[in-house]
């Protein structure tokens, strides 16, 4: 008799599991901590302290961030807006239903990320930074939401693990009054702010209520199968 897959996919992850973590590189994060880069087998993990902040295995929230706000967004060129890089699973994503007139900027402020993106982890970014549609901005991504002005038919954020500032106290200006008042006057009419969270937090619902959005919130899955960890994504829309 045939054994279930569910089998084989414990088994397999019991024998990852078996394979020693190899530490790779760090990345300091102003006024923040330290991310480390390890390499398990084929697999690639940034990790936050005693936090894995991602890994190349589970991508399939961050993916959907990109293909549920593009399928929001009512243009055949659409210019994104997607801070942080991470592994590079929004943009890919992105790319992949975007046509090609649409344009997407991505904001990291860590030099390091990319530099792992186009170093070890080069076959996993799979030549998305070099996608003609896209422009690099090795910057905080608050800096360039402020200085847009109705710039972006969508603006993406996984810049933590959630609206407070996990990573780096300074991101919690983002997810701020200010902050969300902020990315609603770099948006276009009709745009669309969406957000990452590894859960729900209703303080922060009612703070994009307040500031003007229209807040669809989703629950979405963290594996590629529709199974894992469930994680949250806000869609707030502007009118």
């Amino acid at each position: 008799m045939n054994a279930p897959t569910s089998f084989f996919i414990a088994l397999d992850s019991w024998s990852l599991r078996m394979i020693p973590r190899e530490f790779l590189a760090t990345a300091q994060i102003p006024g923040g901590d330290e991310l480390r880069l390890y390499r398990r087998g084929g697999d690639f993990i940034i990790a936050l302290g005693g936090n894995e902040l991602m890994s190349s295995r589970v991508s399939g929230s961050e993916e959907a961030l990109a293909t549920m706000t593009c399928a929001r967004l009512n243009t055949n060129a659409p210019h994104l807006l997607i801070g942080g890089y991470g592994m590079g699973f929004t943009l890919r994503a992105a790319l992949g239903v975007l046509g090609p007139d649409a344009r997407v900027s991505v904001a990291e402020l860590l030099p390091e990320i990319i530099a792992w993106a186009r170093g070890p982890m080069a076959d996993l970014t799979a030549g998305c930074l070099d996608d003609p549609r896209v422009a690099l901005f090795e910057r905080d991504v608050a800096r360039v939401i402020r200085l847009g002005q109705r710039s972006y038919d969508a603006i993406l954020l996984d810049v933590d693990n959630g609206p407070d500032g996990l990573t780096s106290a300074d991101n919690d200006q983002i997810y701020s009054t200010h902050g969300l008042i902020e990315a609603r006057t770099a948006l276009k009419l009709g745009g669309v702010l969406a957000i990452w969270s590894a859960k729900t937090d209703e303080r922060f619902t009612r703070r994009l209520k307040h500031t003007g959005f229209q807040v669809e919130e989703v629950m979405v899955r963290a594996g590629r199968n529709g199974k894992g960890a469930r994680h949250v994504i806000w869609f707030a829309s502007t009118t």
